[in-house]
């Protein structure tokens, strides 16, 4: 069982490797970076994945701008630099550094009970004697619900086909003032900073606390701390809706715009590929105070998952510092990918939005960086060590490539992606080696241990794998996949299931 990282808090599937997993025995050379996003884009848009695509890529500061398809289908009306695509909850990254800038100013503590920037009183949002802070807010580990109104009623009631229309009427009639009072009747599912979720409503307070910080429109401070020092045009004005893409939906049909008032800072802004270049560049640059204090980790760690101001963060397998994001709305989908070690970033932006678009474009992004970079020399080393030792003492092996490569980094989600696939390509007890390093090194993971029991299982050792599914259960007796697959063992002449990824 995988941790999904961005599944986990952004709600899609972002296994967030960096590079292709080790159990590819033969590295890949660089190439062109416009041959292979010419490649990854076309392939893309000829799989049938979306309509128009644009992609920004920042390299050493110099920007390459691609694009693929359509902006409207049936046209052939190809996009350009200039396109408005909605960003979706990449939006969540602007509202989180314009907290930055305000604590940079010492306009507030990262540490406050929200509460305190609140209009009204909220005894409610606590939980036991903890409050929510602002660091709970934007390292999306408040454990508020994910949306209000809550939809869940709706989604189970209504016939898919008719799911959309309805859930866009009830939030285009939603306000602000609604949100406000049903504030009141919501509190904290757990301890605030326990675990990363996604959540809009935690991503609409950033955006009410930051106007009620600076006394100024929440527009007003997005084009005076960001658009207008980077060189942005507007992200809520109206001006380019010309300019936009048409939105398509999970049917394929045409889907509506993302508008509800209130959600603007959750997911609403709108923006070009030019626009995100220049925002990307900022990123990669991280030359005010603020920007650097977006990047740093405010939950969790780089070795199993981390969280800053609404980034997803990590270190890639030769220590590259990595950041990521992706956003989807009822129509738009985008990724945003920030390796800032090497200068490099790329944003990919699209008018489809499915519940895989947001995941394939992470897998695409990764690819191009795959194709562009090749792999680093740790990685490359440590694959020609596997080869000729083989995977029997993956631990060692590793040991030995670290000290000619000091920077060779396995993260617990980087080593269960690679077992999971070397489980994909057959090599059962391959995979075996490589999960038993994970819980070598991270003796306190269920995950981990998870993960070892079903690469056994597959292996055919059922004893080793009931034993180990009983030590995930131990460290978290929460996990349903320990219980069912244990349950499944238990029984006489049980046979080892499919590999799968949780």
């Amino acid at each position: 069982m995988t941790k999904s990282l961005t599944a986990v808090v952004l709600g899609v599937l972002c296994l967030f490797l960096g590079t292709n997993v080790a159990s590819q025995d033969a590295p890949a050379r660089p190439n062109d970076p416009g041959q292979v996003v010419e490649k990854e884009g076309a392939a893309f848009i000829k799989a049938g994945k979306a309509d128009g695509l644009s992609i920004a890529l920042v390299r050493d500061g110099q920007v390459q701008f691609f694009n693929f398809g359509t902006v409207t289908r049936g046209k052939a009306q190809l996009p350009t630099k200039d396109t408005v695509y909605e960003i979706g909850s990449i939006s969540k990254t602007f509202s989180s550094l314009l907290l930055a800038h305000a604590l940079i100013e010492n306009k507030a503590t990262i540490s406050d009970d929200m509460r305190r920037y609140l209009p009204g009183k909220y005894p409610n949002l606590q939980f036991q004697g903890t409050p929510v802070t602002l660091s709970n807010l934007v390292s999306t580990t408040s454990e508020l619900p994910d949306n209000l109104p809550d939809l869940s009623e709706l989604i189970k009631k209504t016939d898919p086909k008719k799911l959309l229309p309805l859930a866009v009427k009830l939030l285009s009639n939603y306000s602000s003032a609604a949100f406000f009072s049903d504030l009141h009747k919501v509190a904290p599912s757990e301890k605030p900073g326990t675990e990363p979720q996604h959540s809009n409503v935690a991503a609409v307070l950033v955006g009410t606390i930051v106007e009620n910080i600076y006394r100024k429109p929440y527009q007003t401070l997005l084009a005076a701390y960001i658009e207008r020092p980077l060189g942005m045009q507007s992200g809520v004005s109206s001006a380019r809706t010309a300019q936009m893409a048409t939105p398509y939906g999970e049917d394929g049909s045409p889907a509506p715009h993302y508008t509800p008032p209130y959600l603007l800072t959750a997911g609403g802004l709108r923006y070009s590929a030019d626009d995100m270049a220049r925002y990307t560049k900022a990123q990669l640059l991280a030359g005010d105070a603020a920007l650097k204090l977006t990047q740093q980790p405010l939950w969790g760690d780089v070795d199993s998952l981390a969280v800053g101001f609404n980034w997803v963060i990590g270190e890639t397998v030769d220590s590259q510092r990595h950041l990521s994001h992706s956003g989807g709305t009822f129509g738009f989908a985008s990724f945003m990918d920030l390796y800032p070690d090497s200068h490099y970033g790329i944003v990919l932006l699209t008018n489809r939005s499915t519940r895989t678009t947001q995941g394939e474009l992470q897998e695409m992004s990764d690819r191009i960086r795959q194709g562009i970079f090749g792999d680093p020399p740790a990685l490359a080393a440590l694959q020609q060590a596997l080869s000729q030792r083989g995977y029997q003492n993956v631990d060692a092996t590793v040991g030995q490539v670290s000290r000619q490569h000091p920077e060779l980094h396995l993260s617990e989600n980087y080593v269960n992606q690679w077992g999971y696939q070397l489980l994909q390509d057959g090599r059962a007890k391959d995979a075996v080696g490589v999960f038993e390093y994970n819980v070598v090194h991270h003796p306190k993971s269920w995950n981990a241990y998870d993960s070892f029991a079903e690469g056994l299982a597959d292996a055919g050792d059922i004893e080793r794998a009931k034993t180990n599914y009983q030590r995930s259960l131990d460290l978290n007796p929460q996990n349903a996949h320990a219980k069912q697959e244990l349950a499944k063992l238990e029984k006489p002449g049980a046979a080892a299931p499919a590999p799968t990824q949780h």
